[in-house]
């Protein structure tokens, strides 16, 4: 393929034709028939020598060619070029409820989206539905139309499982409220903000140390930079010793970044979508230092991006996953408030086969654990935290 013509390409669906994905040398391994099957069952259907580009949906860890990583770089810069207007910027950061709550107004009847797949991706939310489970807590933040509770929910056997399912727009709340699915003896739907300050800072309903897995999915890219301190502190106060942080997020690179245009960029790797809400991009080192270095006395420090390296050039595909598994706390100061227990780069070209588009998405997901310390009064959290989890599935495409 020849370089695509970068200057004064703003056309992001020609850029999507044009691009040719990285295909891997071919295996000898046999051929995974669920993957032929199951709609989600993701995360060994890879792109191999020969294959063609548009037999699937979607294609997992796969890398994006050379000359569309130039093209982003042109893009990156365009959009520092021209960033949002001062006025924007104190508009949509001054009052960012007040954009969710008119997205879902306007989005009420289509926003809903069963994330069936989370079981597959975090097998613990599958472990707290058993019947013998046990007195259970899950919180889920940034709850949205209940994307997250009421899957996990729908499989629940567990008569002592409880949902809270928070979100800082009233609307939200509304909308989880008047599903036919609510059902007040396994979930309770709230008004809260994450980064909430004094009283507000945990939920309604919910005491200090009470909950056994936090789940945050498309929800710690909607902060500011500079709320993200106030988050990791709530969600820590309010997990028992032991308990789980379930994360999965827009990773740097995807196509929701590149294809930014000009009068959205806020500040490095920040955005203001059309409707006004944010959204940020991580980067894997990013978040290990966020999560992995947080602490009660520090809070977060300081993150130095060019020591800690580029995502970029980290090994794909299965030698990621094995890095990432062998990731030990002695990196990790005596004083952090949780254990990164695993990040994952989940990269997936997703195929248009009718307009031939080939786009490139990229998630972080991970999952952190709250530290037990001689000073927890809380009982500690009974769940298994042993078992590594790897991106296995993606039934949602967000934008």
């Amino acid at each position: 393929m020849a370089a695509l013509p970068l200057e004064g390409h703003d056309d992001y669906a020609k850029v999507a034709q044009l691009v040719q994905p990285v295909h891997m040398p071919r295996s000898d391994a046999p051929p995974n028939p669920m993957k032929r099957i199951d709609p989600f069952m993701f995360g060994s259907r890879y792109l191999e020598e020969g294959d063609d580009v548009f037999a699937y949906n979607a294609w997992d860890h796969v890398e994006a060619d050379p000359e569309y990583l130039a093209y982003a770089e042109v893009q990156y810069e365009r959009q520092r070029d021209a960033p949002v207007s001062d006025f924007d910027k104190k508009r949509f950061n001054a009052d960012p409820v007040k954009w969710w709550n008119l997205f879902y107004k306007n989005n009420e009847s289509n926003f809903f989206k069963n994330r069936k797949w989370l079981q597959q991706e975090f097998p613990v939310l599958a472990e707290v539905t058993k019947p013998e489970a046990g007195r259970k807590v899950v919180l889920e933040v940034g709850a949205g139309a209940g994307n997250s509770a009421f899957p996990i929910l729908a499989n629940n056997e567990n008569p002592l499982l409880k949902v809270h399912a928070c979100d800082y727009s009233k609307k939200a709340v509304e909308v989880m409220r008047a599903s036919e699915h609510y059902d007040e003896k396994f979930m309770s739907a709230d008004v809260w903000d994450v980064t909430g300050e004094g009283e507000n800072a945990l939920p309604p309903g919910l005491e200090e140390g009470s909950v056994d897995v936090v789940v945050m999915v498309f929800i710690f890219s909607a902060l500011a930079p500079e709320e993200w301190e106030r988050a990791v502190a709530n969600i820590h106060r309010v997990l028992k010793p032991g308990g789980l942080v379930l994360f999965r997020d827009y990773g740097r690179g995807d196509l929701a970044q590149v294809r930014f245009k000009k009068g959205r960029w806020m500040d490095d790797n920040f955005y203001a979508r059309g409707d006004g809400t944010r959204v940020y991009f991580f980067d894997k080192n990013q978040l290990r230092h966020i999560w992995g270095k947080w602490s009660l006395e520090h809070g977060i420090p300081e993150f130095n991006a060019a020591a800690a390296g580029d995502d970029d050039a980290a090994v794909a595909g299965e030698q990621q996953r094995e890095e990432d598994q062998q990731e030990q706390k002695t990196t990790i100061p005596v004083a952090a408030g949780f254990d990164v227990l695993n990040i994952s780069i989940d990269r997936r070209l997703i195929v248009n086969r009718r307009e031939k588009l080939k786009m490139y998405r990229c998630w972080m997901q991970a999952r952190f654990v709250k530290r037990i310390t001689g000073a927890d009064s809380s009982s500690p959290s009974s769940l298994e935290t042993s078992a590594t989890a790897t991106p296995t599935s993606e039934t949602e495409v967000p934008n």
